[in-house]
């Protein structure tokens, strides 16, 4: 038994695939082996009989011999670990099957709520996520951090900048506040809700100031907008990336082509999550009769969108989910809808999801691609996703950092 990385996929070898296991870290002087049957690198590469060398928590080697190996995944498709760079990591279902309504709480049950779904992500294959909008994700995220808490690396918004915020002075006050108490990105609500028609919400003033004060502290914004004149105030102010658009004209896209600002939209899982568990919001804020119908329009209207900044080849798009209760754990199914129902190819909608998720978050130096000097982040499914995208759906293998955290009985050694 060469390391306690490969003893801890002896033991989900003997206990089942999906069981929990929070590996040790492994020195650099006892690395680990893989053998991948096929090897998608994130940055539009495929290679067959691969090897891979992990030592400590990086991919130190990548080659086509080796010896033989720690980890036999010579039966699957081996690429980097999912990158979802929009998620609500704490929303959830209560206990009464509604979702989660604020009242009767405490702090610490809604941060076990986290904490469950971060796991179902991470065994999902989704190994880093962008949280938007929770106090929450502080404590889970340095809690993975620390490696006592299984789930996927996480960055966090921490709160939302909206026009309640208050004026640009404030607004600049307010980012600092998040600077200091430990963000990742800032979060901002520049239009209202789908389900409300998705009205621009905050003027010109503010967003400049958001967007001025975030870049000062070097903090990426991302911005809920769903209509042209939110996202193009957004644009013209300069943030990092456009978060849903299911409204948006073809010159808000030309603009936001002119100056590079990524665009994450959603076409499926998002709506089709909330429609599968109407009775679960219905009646709870604006989750109204009159805002379901909404999302069943935006189901169209965010497909167009879509299909008209594929076609352009010029907008980067990333792969975010907006994963809310009852979506955790399939975040994937937003890439497969991607393929299936807006024609993107297979190999970009994988990129979407690794490299150029990770150039977005500013991590494309550290995680999304498997190749020498990266995060060892990877995953393994049943099949090729590039002929089948459903494969995703079949994750078998989960290694995130160096760590074994779920693995399929036989694939070791």
């Amino acid at each position: 038994m060469k390391s306690n990385a490969y003893s801890a996929l002896s033991l989900v070898g003997r206990w089942g695939a999906g069981l929990f296991v929070l590996a040790t870290s492994v020195g650099a002087q006892d690395p680990i082996v893989i053998r991948a049957g096929r090897l998608i690198d994130g940055l539009g590469g495929v290679r067959t009989g691969v090897t891979l060398v992990i030592r400590g928590t990086e991919v130190t080697e990548s080659q086509l011999t080796g010896d033989a190996p720690d980890i036999d995944l010579r039966a699957y498709t081996v690429l980097p670990g999912g990158i979802d760079t929009h998620n609500h990591m704490d929303w959830h279902f209560d206990p009464d099957g509604r979702t989660h309504h604020e009242r009767g709480e405490t702090p610490a049950q809604k941060t076990m709520y986290a904490v469950e779904n971060a796991y179902v992500t991470l065994m999902a294959g989704i190994t880093t996520v962008q949280s938007m909008g929770s106090t929450t994700d502080k404590d889970v995220r340095d809690g993975i951090a620390r490696g006592v808490i299984p789930g996927p690396r996480i960055l966090t918004s921490l709160r939302a900048i909206n026009r309640g915020t208050g004026s640009p002075d404030e607004i600049r006050a307010a980012v600092r506040r998040l600077a200091e108490d430990g963000a990742d990105v800032v979060k901002v609500f520049a239009s209202g809700s789908i389900r409300d028609g998705g009205r621009p919400t905050m003027s010109q003033e503010q967003l400049d100031a958001v967007c001025d004060e975030a870049r000062k502290l070097g903090l990426r914004i991302a911005v809920h907008a769903h209509g042209p004149e939110s996202a193009r105030r957004s644009i013209l102010a300069g943030c990092t990336v456009i978060e849903h658009g299911a409204l948006l004209d073809d010159a808000t896209l030309e603009l936001m082509a002119e100056r590079g600002t990524y665009f994450d939209p959603q076409i499926d899982l998002l709506f089709r999550n909330y429609l599968d568990n109407k009775e679960r919001f219905l009646g709870i804020g604006n989750y109204t009769e009159e805002g379901f119908t909404q999302m069943e329009r935006a189901l169209d209207t965010s497909l167009v969108v879509f299909k008209k900044a594929l076609t352009r080849g010029d907008i980067d798009i990333v792969f975010g989910t907006d994963a809310v209760a009852g979506a955790h754990g399939r975040n994937f199914e937003e890439l497969i809808a991607r393929v299936e129902r807006g024609g993107q190819d297979p190999m970009q909608a994988i990129i979407s999801a690794t490299s150029l998720a990770a150039r977005s978050l500013g991590l494309d130096e550290e995680i999304g691609a498997l190749v020498p000097g990266m995060q060892a982040d990877l995953i393994a499914v049943d099949g090729n996703p590039l002929e089948d995208i459903t494969a995703l759906r079949r994750v078998v293998f989960v290694m995130k950092g160096g760590r074994v955290f779920r693995a399929k009985p036989g694939s070791g050694r």
